[in-house]
Order: structure tokens, then sequence, then C-alpha cells
């Protein structure tokens, strides 16, 4: 199945690069590009997208108030964050408004690609080595939320179990790793993220990494 891409840069030579490597891949078709978060919602009033790669410093309507706009649509393309990583602190914010993950604007291409097909099946790209990095770097000056009480009462229905899953998902391991460390079958782990997410209320792992940072579950620096 062929994964339909909308690009969202202002910068052109970025959105020419990408597109050219990314119709050099198998599976991915570029079906429209804009260059600030208003033009991205006027492309896909006019074309199907499956995912948006979103860059987030733009003029005009930047990416973070695009990706809010975008996922409130009804059946609304996933979105994917660029961030340069040091200077983006909208990458954190992005995340917190809908977007199923991020990547460096150095990643490599097939890593690009795998992000893509990943977002596309429903799954969320949380990288184990630029995860910690990145939500350590915004949570050190952001205190935990203390406003959500219902949050903090929906934690208390995890198990310990789950509890244990839930940080580990926060340091950025995959199911995989996860089984490994808990010495879990695979499946088992997937049915514990499957009860995390609906007990929480949440959507997908990222959203997941986001609360346990917030609520103070996973500290800044913590190993």
């Amino acid at each position: 199945m062929t994964v339909r891409v909308v690009l969202v840069d202002d910068q052109e030579m970025i959105r020419r690069g990408l597109r050219m490597v990314l119709e050099s891949q198998p599976g991915i078709e570029v079906v429209g590009e804009a260059d600030d978060g208003d033009t991205a919602l006027e492309v896909l009033d006019r074309v199907e997208a499956d995912v948006v790669l979103m860059d987030v410093r733009m003029p005009q309507m930047n990416g973070v108030e695009a990706t809010h706009r975008i996922r409130e649509r009804e059946d609304a393309p996933k979105v994917l964050i660029l961030t340069t990583f040091d200077l983006d602190e909208y990458a954190y914010d992005g995340l917190r408004a809908g977007a199923s993950g991020f990547l460096l604007k150095d990643t490599p291409i097939e890593d690009v690609t795998a992000a893509i097909q990943h977002i596309h099946n429903g799954d969320a790209v949380v990288a184990p080595s630029t995860t910690k990095r990145l939500l350590d770097h915004f949570t050190r000056s952001r205190p935990p939320a203390s406003d959500d009480e219902d949050t903090g009462v929906r934690l208390t229905e995890l198990t310990p179990r789950e509890h244990e899953v839930l940080w580990l998902i926060a340091r950025g391991m995959s199911n995989g790793e996860i089984a490994a460390e808990l010495v879990l079958a695979e499946g088992t782990v997937k049915v514990h993220v499957g009860r995390i997410l609906t007990k929480l209320g949440l959507r997908d792992r990222v959203q997941a990494v986001v609360l346990a940072y917030e609520t103070g579950l996973v500290e800044a620096g913590e190993h």
C-alpha cells in the first residue's frame, strides 16, 4: 500500500530534497507541499494524505498550531514533527498537540521512510536515543503537571507491572527491549501497553512518554 505524504517546511530546498529522496523509496508518494501551517491546511483540503511531515519553526502558522488543527479533523492524517533538537522547543509542544512522533532533520532517509511507514500503520515514532535527550531537555524547565487530577487518579489504576512498562516506554524502549528487560514475551508487553493506553485515555506511545514526564513518573535526567 502506498503512503501518501505531504511535506511542510518553509525552506524550498528542504522540501525539494525530501521529495526527491522519498519518492525514490518504494511505497511512498508525495502528494503535496506547503511552506507554512496555513498553506498546509489548504493543501489538505485538496488532497488526501496519510502522513504529514511537519516542520515546527515556520512563518504565519507554526507547526505546533498546524498539528493541532490537523489532528482535530475527521479522518486526520498522522503528523511527524521535524526538529533540529537543539533549537526547537516547539517539538515537545508538537507531541502534545497530537503528533505521532518526531525526527531530527539529519535523520538518515531509510529511518525517515521507516518512521513514515510505522506512523501510517498506527504506531508512534519514539526513537530510544533521541527521545530521552529531547524530553529531558524540555522537562528541565517544565514542572510536572499538577492541574490534571484525573490523570493522577488514572495512574493509580495501573498495576505495578503496568507502571514498570510505562516507565520503560518513557525511557524510549521498544516492545522487544521491554520484553527482554522484564523477561516477558513481546506479545505480553503489547497487551500491557494497550491496557496502559486505555486506562490513561492516551492515543499512542508518544502521549504515554509525555505524560510520564509531566506527571513526574519519570524525571529529567533519571536513569
